[in-house]
């Protein structure tokens, strides 16, 4: 316990080791492949369809996956990559709970008969985030792509630059905005928590022990602490919560209303409420009313996110396979 307590201490007060070369960005745009692979994107969605067809609860996920991604070494496709020794990004613990790298794989292959060698894993994750938000009724922006993939992976990585979901704002503000993120940003992408579901270890400590004395968070609703101790027992960590209760499986603006009621799930969708200009938005959309909006700002925040510390023109590689390096 006491060693979990410090690796998340640690990833509150040491964000990126290095420094993220924004410029790359201007590598990138939209209809990349247009000529190299005009179906690149056509493939993508198909693969996704026919997996959110059986396995839907992978929308979640394969969103997170994307943010995982791109705030450890930037927009790279990292998060992929195996390690013989089990020390690469996603053998961190903030990733154990990733899912959907087979979905990933199964995209690279199709795409791999189609045009090999052309279109990256970092491309696929971008694209990828975006068709599941549209499969969920969320929606649509034009991804930029061009991305060429990175060939490091270290978990020590990992746990120095996820934010994690205990973070309180002022964390949240400095670790956007070292990455070129704004507040409003902040807010916005936040709003993917209105799909999937996380497990009851990442708020336990909000509805148990919030100070250490056996109290709760008194930011969080009582009725939602009494509904969530009904799902989750103290130290529980294999039990998974719906982190937008009653419309997990639609990408729409309730997270935000679920924040104005203090019924965020986690201390860093309650911390939304701490600043002034999260707040204000928070409250803006926690109405049906402000959706539309929602769809556009998040469309417009992705694409920043996914410029983040990009590789392009000669620089990385496209991987034969996402899970090692060629």
């Amino acid at each position: 316990m006491a060693t979990s307590k410090l690796i998340f201490f640690l990833i509150q007060v040491m964000f990126l080791p290095f420094v993220f070369d924004f410029a790359n960005a201007q590598g990138l745009k939209v209809g990349f492949y247009a000529k190299s692979c005009p179906k690149a994107e056509y493939i993508v969605q198909k693969v996704i369809a026919q997996t959110l067809a059986v396995a839907p609860s992978l929308s979640g996920p394969l969103l997170r996956m994307h943010f995982h991604d791109c705030f450890v070494r930037g927009c790279e496709g990292s998060v992929l990559l195996n390690s013989s020794t089990n020390q690469a990004e996603k053998d961190a613990i903030p990733n154990l709970s990733l899912r959907g790298f087979g979905v990933i794989d199964r995209v690279k292959s199709a795409l791999e008969k189609e045009c090999p060698g052309v279109v990256s894993c970092s491309d696929i994750l971008a694209i990828v985030a975006r068709d599941v938000v549209v499969a969920d009724m969320g929606g649509h922006w034009d991804v930029e792509t061009g991305r060429r993939d990175g060939n490091v992976s270290n978990m020590i990585d990992a746990l120095l630059n996820l934010i994690p979901p205990s973070a309180n704002i002022s964390t949240l503000k400095a670790g956007f905005s070292q990455r070129g993120l704004s507040a409003k940003d902040l807010v916005v992408l936040s709003g993917s928590h209105t799909i999937g579901m996380s497990h009851c270890s990442s708020f336990n400590n909000r509805i148990y022990n919030f100070t250490g004395k056996g109290d709760t968070d008194p930011t969080l609703d009582a009725n939602y602490i009494a509904k969530l101790k009904m799902k989750c027992k103290p130290n529980d960590q294999k039990t998974l919560v719906e982190m937008d209760p009653g419309s997990f499986k639609t990408f729409d603006d309730s997270y935000f209303t679920l924040v104005a009621k203090r019924r965020g799930l986690f201390q860093s969708d309650a911390a939304l409420l701490d600043d002034s200009e999260t707040k204000a938005y928070v409250k803006s959309h926690a109405t049906p009313m402000g959706q539309a909006s929602f769809f556009t700002d998040f469309g417009v925040s992705m694409v920043k996110m996914g410029r983040i510390g990009v590789l392009t023109g000669n620089a990385g590689e496209i991987r034969k396979v996402c899970y090692k390096i060629n």
